[in-house]
Order: structure tokens, then C-alpha cells, then sequence
């Protein structure tokens, strides 16, 4: 069925008709006669026509909406969409739930919780600019939080329990334990039985107070001694999935705090025997001699300061052959090459790695450096002394320079090499991949550290910061939980082009004579692959509310 235009005479009319078959043939059967084509587009009976038949296509009204004023409001759906099934699959929806049963809040805190968490992911930043942001999207349930919900919400996950019976002396027992313990078990016959744990910190600095305790002056990382700060513990599995967060006063020593740590992360988790993973700062002189005696449950693969530590002399000069673990691939997707060497020193059992495409880069780099020091010490030496990389092989002799030609051929023994400590009975080489994925685990903590990046804190009691700080832990869980799927999927993205494609996929209400439509604008870049990679099925192009 169509319109067209039959003239007759000098007047043209304005037809609707019918297209049927008669004797194999199509035959025209003229169903109405509208009228005289110019009379019906003088009186503007045409548009009429058209628009009254539109409330029988939304296509068609949509179209025709444009051409008025009508009533539209977009906001963005793709966040809340794919984060809101890992909310769910990762079990923290029922962990929350089910600490807050039995408690009578006016509004929703596991909603309140779920956009704070939302907001660390794609903005970062304050609680108050949280409740300005979540105008641009749409979270279910949301619509009615305030600041202050926020500000309760943050105060019921930092809220200390009664019973401390897991606490230790700088770390309280909060509602934030018990969600993180819920979740654990709700992952443990999947994933993790939690034998290798990596461990590392981070700090928090506050322009204020920083709390009643939190908020101490200590070593800062952040190179703000001038400030209060508090530490951040991660503790990640060797699946990569993030465990729990631990927070205490900036002015703890990470020395000091592993092995309290570990304690508390025995019980609250039924660990019986667990290897950790860190690197030789995390671990002092005193809390090795705790680690390596006989009744200790603690095992652990540590990497050595190869240029601090005595030993590591002892060890990298000792004669042996090395095994090869993986060898030199072609193509930058094999694995790194890899070749280890067992040396036992003073009763110490250590191991030595190599990477020979390493080696040659170092080589390379050093050959560089001095090349380039040479020429410069043509133009004279006071500008050199402040370049960290000319300075480590150059000796300056009142006004003359000269390159320590003895240091640059002890720096080659370096290259491609680093040295682990370990009292586990692990094959060498499995020792050497373990600690490798603590490299890996790094970056879990940069991403851990770009999503604590929540300052300004304007919280102004511990309870309130804890919450805060756990918001952006529980952040991270689900990050981790969307590369899982990814990689599951095959697929690989780089996060700034992943926030960027979920917040263009956006939701217009169009409301037009009385209906109101909901239209989802086209997946851009990644965001399909997103959406199918976790399993979360797209809105339909066009809807009717």
C-alpha cells in the first residue's frame, strides 16, 4: 500500500493505493481518494495525515519528532549495564545484602554502594562530585540518592564490629571484612584455595586530618611528608583476582605490618600453609628470621636488591649451568626467555634468572649511555653531575671526569639477571614463574593505585574513609572480573578506549503526543565486544516506555 499522485485535468489528486495480483498479473485497485493535492498542501492536511497515521509506527514518530519540540533526555547505559552483571557474577550484590540484613535504612545501601563503585571505575573522585555525576546515567535503583545516603553508606562499610576477635593492634574489624570474606568463599570452590598470596601497599595522603587515627605522618610515597597519609594493603591470589585491602595509620612500616597481616589473613580465610610473594622491601631482617623457622606456616619467594645485598655477589658469581625454562621465541606473543640456576648460600637456598633478550636491551642501553657520557665530557663535567644516568659511571676528580670503565664492566653482570630468595621445596623453575607473575600482579596494583586515586577525601571519621578506600577495592574486583571474561573471550583492551566506547552507548527518551520512547544509540568501538564478552544482552534499538 502507497500514496501517489494521479492527475486528471489541470488538478492533480492525492491517492492511497493497493497493489494485488489478478490472473498472475499486478493489478492497482485505488483504496481512497484523499483530495486535490494543492487544497490538502495549502491547509497542511498532508502533515496531519501523516502524523495522525504515526501513532501506529515509532519509527515514523521518532522521525517526525524532529521536525517539532519534543520533550528528550539522554543518559549514558552502558556502565551500569556491563558493571551491574559483574556485580551480580562476583557475588558482592548478596555479600552486601547479607550484612545489611536486619538493619533499617530509609534508603537503598547496596544501590548507594554499587554507584560509588561505578563512579571509581569511569570518574574517580570525591563522594560529592559522585552524586553530581550520576545525573548523566542510568543506574537502577539510584535515582533517589543523595549525598548523605552516600556518606552513611561509606559509614556502614568502615563501621568497626563488636566482635575484634580478628583485629589487630593498628587495623580494626569492620563491615568491610565480612563482605570480602562472603565474597571469598563465594569464589573459593571455583578459583582459589588461596595457597599464593602476593602482597604490596600503597599510600593515601588527606589535605586534612585525615580522621580520628588513620591520618598519620609517615615515610610518604607519594613524596608528601608534609602531610598526613594512611597505608593501603592488597592481597591478590595467583589467579589475579583481588582477596581484601587492608588499611592502618600512615605512620606503619610495611615491615612490620606483613607478618600481622599474614596472621590475620589465616584466620579470617582458614589458611593453613600459604607462600607469599613481594619484593625484598616489603620483608625486614627480623621478620625473615619469623618466616624461616621451623614451625613457621609461611612460605615465601623474594626478590633480592642485587646491588644492596652482599650475597647477591656471592650468588650471581658462582660457577653452574643454567636451565632453560622458555626459550628465545619469535614472535612477541611466546613467552619472555627464561633460564634459571639454583645456588644455596650460607644455608639460603636462592635462584637465579636470566632473560637473554633482556640482557641484550640492558647492554644496549649501556652502550648508549656511555657513548653518549663520552661526548659530553668533551663540553666538561658540572653539567653531568646532576644526570642520575651519567652519574652512576662517572668519577669526578676535583675539576676533571673521567668514565669508572671498572663500574661499567661490573654493571654487565647485571644484565638480564634477577635474583629470588626462597625457602619453599618449588622446582627452580616454577619459583622463577611465580615470581614472574608478581609482575603481573604490579600492575593489578597500579590500576589498584589509579583507582585510590580518590582525593580530595573529605571524609572526616576513619569509619567513613575505610568505606571510602574499600569502594575503590571493590572497584578494582570488578576490573579484574572484566578481564577475566575478556581473556576468557579472546579479546584484549586498553581501559581509556573501553570507559570511553561504554559511555558513548546512551538512552534518549523522546516523548511525543502523549508516548514516550526510549532509543539506544549504535555500540561504538569495543563496546559490542564488551557486552558479549560478559554475557549482557543490548536494549532494543527502539522502545516503547
Amino acid at each position: 500500500m502507497f500514496a501517489r499522485v494521479k492527475k486528471s485535468g489541470k488538478y492533480q489528486y492525492l491517492q492511497i493505493v493497493q497493489n494485488h495480483k489478478e490472473k498472475g498479473k499486478v493489478r492497482q485497485q485505488v483504496i481512497a481518494t484523499i483530495g486535490r493535492l494543492d487544497e490538502l498542501q495549502a491547509k497542511g492536511r498532508v502533515e496531519t495525515l501523516i502524523r495522525s497515521l504515526s501513532r501506529f509506527s515509532e519509527r515514523t514518530l521518532l522521525l517526525l519528532s524532529g521536525g517539532s519540540d519534543p520533550n528528550l533526555r539522554a543518559v549514558k547505559i552502558g556502565p551500569a549495564l556491563l558493571f551491574e552483571r559483574l556485580w551480580q557474577r562476583t557475588g558482592i550484590h548478596d555479600a552486601i545484602k547479607k550484612v545489611l540484613a536486619g538493619r533499617k535504612y530509609g534508603f537503598d545501601v547496596e544501590r548507594a554502594i554499587f554507584m560509588t563503585v561505578l563512579h571509581r571505575l569511569m570518574a574517580s573522585g570525591s563522594d560529592r562530585f559522585c552524586n553530581l555525576w550520576q545525573r548523566d546515567y542510568a543506574i537502577d535503583g539510584a535515582q533517589a540518592i543523595e549525598l548523605h545516603h552516600l556518606y552513611r553508606a561509606m559509614a556502614f562499610l568502615g563501621e568497626e564490629l563488636t566482635d575484634q576477635k580478628d583485629a589487630i593492634t593498628f587495623t580494626a574489624r569492620c563491615n568491610k571484612d565480612l563482605i570480602e570474606e562472603i565474597i571469598f568463599n563465594y569464589r573459593r570452590d571455583l578459583f582459589s584455595t588461596l595457597d599464593l598470596v602476593f602482597f604490596d601497599t600503597t599510600s593515601i595522603y588527606f589535605e586534612g586530618q585525615g580522621g580520628q587515627s588513620l591520618g598519620q605522618r609517615g615515610f610518604s610515597k607519594d613524596h608528601r611528608p608534609d602531610l598526613r597519609q594512611m597505608v593501603v594493603g592488597a592481597i591478590v591470589d595467583d589467579q589475579g583476582q583481588p582477596v581484601c585491602c587492608e588499611m592502618w595509620p600512615g605512620n606503619t612500616a610495611d615491615v612490620t605490618s606483613l607478618l600481622p597481616i599474614i596472621e590475620r589473613l589465616r584466620n579470617r580465610f582458614g589458611i593453613g600453609r600459604c607462600c607469599i610473594v613481594a619484593d625484598r622491601g616489603m620483608i625486614s631482617d627480623k621478620t625473615l628470621k619469623v618466616l624461616e623457622s621451623p614451625d613457621s606456616p609461611v612460605q615465601y619467594i623474594l626478590g633480592v636488591r642485587m646491588r644492596k645485598v652482599k650475597a647477591a655477589a656471592e650468588v650471581l658469581s658462582r660457577a653452574g649451568s643454567y636451565r632453560e625454562v622458555n626459550p628465545e621465541g619469535s614472535s612477541s606473543k611466546d613467552p619472555s626467555p627464561l633460564k634459571v640456576k639454583e645456588v644455596v648460600h650460607n644455608d639460603v637456598r636462592y635462584i637465579v634468572c636470566v632473560n637473554s633478550r633482556q640482557a641484550r636491551k640492558d647492554a644496549q642501553d649501556r652502550e648508549a649511555i656511555l657513548g653518549s657520557l663520552r661526548e659530553q665530557l668533551k663540553n666538561g663535567a658540572k653539567s653531568l653531575i646532576g644526570n642520575k644516568g651519567y652519574r652512576r659511571y662517572l668519577v669526578v676528580d676535583k675539576d676533571a671526569a673521567h668514565i669508572d670503565e671498572e663500574k661499567a664492566k661490573a654493571e654487565a653482570r647485571f644484565d638480564g639477571k634477577w635474583v629470588l630468595r626462597t625457602n619453599t621445596d618449588l622446582p627452580s623453575d616454577q619459583v622463577a614463574l611465580k615470581y614472574k607473575q608478581l609482575w603481573h600482579v604490579e600492575r593489578i596494583f597500579r590500576d589498584t593505585k589509579s583507582l585510590l586515586e580518590t582525593r580530595p577525601i573529605f571524609h572526616q571519621r576513619d569509619e567513613t574513609i575505610r568505606g571510602h578506600v574499600f569502594c575503590s577495592f571493590l572497584a578494582l574486583v570488578l576490573r579484574k572480573e572484566l578481564d577475566r571474561c575478556l581473556d576468557a573471550a579472546g579479546e584484549r583492551f586498553e581501559w581509556a578506549a573501553i570507559k570511553q566506547d561504554l559511555k558513548a552507548l546512551q538512552l534518549v527518551t523522546i516523548e511525543e503526543s502523549g508516548q514516550r520512547f526510549a532509543v539506544r544509540s549504535q555500540t561504538q568501538g569495543v563496546c559490542g565486544k564488551l557486552f558479549k564478552a560478559v554475557g549482557v544482552a543490548l536494549p532494543p534499538t527502539i522502545k516503547e516506555i
